[in-house]
């Protein structure tokens, strides 16, 4: 059963970098066919798809996000990493990640709050 566990502050000044982390255990991030993504949800509104990372390295962003989106990973200690730049208040979310692509998403974090306030 793989466990993903996002990381990271919890609160983020206006024009600065967002920068998470997601820990996997139980499966390594770089098996064959995986894809890990970086989901999001504002306070009142529904999901939606940040990027992902997948098991050769590779990374893919939502076209409205991909500027200011950076995805990576550090295959040593099976996690990767979102950094999201230029952050105003309507970046303040709930941010997940999860195993899979907006096609068909497996496991989940359990979400960490991330607010964007000076």
């Amino acid at each position: 059963q793989v466990h993903l566990q996002e990381s990271g502050p919890g609160l983020v000044k206006p024009s600065q970098t967002l920068s998470l982390t997601c820990t996997v255990s139980g499966g390594s991030i770089t098996t064959n066919y995986y894809y890990w993504s970086w989901i999001r949800q504002p306070p009142g509104k529904g999901l939606e798809w940040i990027g992902y990372i997948g098991y050769s390295g590779s990374s893919y962003y939502s076209p409205s996000l991909k500027s200011r989106t950076s995805i990576s990973r550090d295959t040593s200690k099976n996690h990767f990493t979102l950094q999201l730049s230029s952050v105003t208040p309507e970046d303040t979310a709930v941010y997940y990640c999860a195993r899979g692509t907006p096609v068909d998403f497996g496991s989940w974090g359990q979400g960490t709050q991330v607010t964007v306030s000076s």
